[in-house]
């Protein structure tokens, strides 16, 4: 009967160590977890951020290629208009 209990007790003493274990590695995957999720949502923020600034140099470079097709079609037109009448 001793030998029953003390296998008994064994057994508690294992069935606590591995409740501790399993414990300890769900609050490791909890952070791990935490962890990826934050940077997810960092990444996601730095695309967001660089998509904006791509949007905001495209939109300038369409302004100023605009600009510059005015300035040609301005050139085009005086050159038009001082041509010889002649020619």
């Amino acid at each position: 009967m001793t030998q029953v209990a003390a296998d008994a007790a064994a057994a508690r003493h294992l069935a606590g160590a591995n409740d501790r274990d399993l414990s300890s590695l769900s609050v490791k995957v909890d952070a791990h977890r935490a962890a990826i999720n934050a940077l997810g949502v960092q990444t996601a923020a730095r695309f967001d951020k660089l998509e904006s600034d791509m949007n905001a140099g495209f939109t300038e470079m369409h302004g100023k290629l605009d600009q510059t097709a005015a300035g040609l079609q301005q050139i085009v037109t005086l050159l038009t208009d001082a041509r010889p009448a002649d020619q």
